[in-house]
């Protein structure tokens, strides 16, 4: 019994003094928070695929009552900006190659009259496609535009769609992305502390003092990763208020499931971390290594790719990316209101990594001691 009390008294000490060591400059608090406050809300106003603004040029070459009618619906979406109407398809280039125009709108001259006659009447939309997610969104709402114009036309479709969206009913890209941010941002900012704590300290010279006292490795480990998952979930409980009470977007699912699933994903972010740290000599070198292994774990998170679409052999590969898992559970907790039934094969590979992850970082600490 008083071998475990002692065990515990050292191993806390070490906590307290890796908290003192990360909180009492105020710099390096501000540090450690102000990055996930701002972060969270630049995603949100910025990173945005949402059609909100979009310039475009017109050549009405028809000049008739349907082009009229049709401009004047894409005007009234207080979406589509004329910025130029043109007289001559001359002028379309420069339109497009200066990126004034989203989009240029054509239509020929004989429109007014194929419509009359009852035959297809062509009417053309030029796309500046270097930037394509937005573009795409453009001509489909243009496409929406034309069909509820051709509506007015004639007799009603034999098939129509009414369209219905669970977990995100005006598809703003804001639901779907700033949720992601809550294990992302966090991970950014967890995984660099971890990397850093031991090269830190083993560039400033006291982690060899930390070697020689009778702490284990076990105690040094867990000395390390508590503040380290601690500050993570901070960071996440910070960008979650923002979430919920700034951007107001609803959660459906249980803080406590919420949570569970943070931690876990927080806990294998920190083993990464660790490992990173017990392997560097220096501060460079663990940033170094940070830095290399944090795009292809974005890139490979689904946060912006779904994980279906891509390749085989890279799915296979996301299993060993715990923010794959992160991403996914705050997601569907968040949005869909999941039940831990739902999202417990989330868990596995999650509890996985740092059951490997850990005991790897221990192991090196050890290694260093031999």
């Amino acid at each position: 019994m008083q071998g475990l009390l002692l065990y515990l008294t050292q191993t806390l000490a070490l906590i307290r003094k890796e908290m003192l060591a990360l909180l009492k400059d105020p710099s390096s608090r501000a540090l450690l928070f102000a990055p996930a406050l701002m972060q969270s809300l630049l995603f949100g106003y910025g990173a945005t695929y949402d059609l909100t603004h979009a310039p475009y040029a017109v050549l009405d070459q028809s000049r008739g009552a349907a082009s009229t009618q049709i401009l004047a619906r894409l005007d009234g979406t207080g979406v589509f900006q004329r910025i130029a109407t043109l007289d001559s398809p001359a002028r379309i280039a420069a339109q497009i190659d200066s990126g004034k125009a989203l989009l240029v709108v054509t239509f020929p001259p004989d429109f007014e009259s194929r419509l009359a006659a009852g035959t297809t009447a062509p009417m053309q939309v030029i796309l500046d496609g270097r930037n394509s997610a937005t573009a795409g969104a453009a001509a489909a709402q243009v496409a929406a535009i034309v069909a509820d114009f051709n509506r007015t036309l004639g007799a009603a479709p034999p098939v129509t769609i009414i369209r219905r969206a669970w977990f995100n009913p005006n598809f703003e890209s804001r639901w779907n992305l700033m949720p992601a941010m809550i294990a992302s941002l966090s991970m950014l900012q967890t995984l660099m502390l971890a990397a850093l704590s031991v090269a830190r300290e083993r560039e400033q010279g006291t982690f060899d003092q930390l070697l020689v006292t009778p702490l284990t490795p076990t105690q040094i480990l867990i000395g390390k990763a508590l503040p380290a998952i601690f500050v993570g979930l901070v960071q996440s409980t910070i960008i979650l208020l923002i979430i919920l009470f700034w951007f107001q977007i609803p959660m459906a699912g249980s803080l406590w499931l919420l949570y569970g699933g943070l931690l876990a994903f927080t806990t294998a972010s920190v083993g990464i971390g660790l490992s990173i740290s017990a392997v560097s000599l220096t501060m460079q070198q663990a940033m170094l290594y940070t830095f290399m292994l944090v795009m292809p774990l974005m890139l490979l998170s689904g946060l912006l790719t779904p994980v279906r679409n891509m390749p085989q052999a890279l799915q296979i590969l996301t299993y060993a990316n715990p923010l794959r898992f992160g991403i996914d559970t705050v997601r569907r907790v968040y949005l869909e209101g999941a039940t831990f039934p739902d999202i417990a094969a989330n868990f596995l590979p999650l509890l996985v990594l740092a059951g490997i992850t850990l005991p790897l970082a221990a192991w090196l600490f050890r290694h260093r001691l031999g």
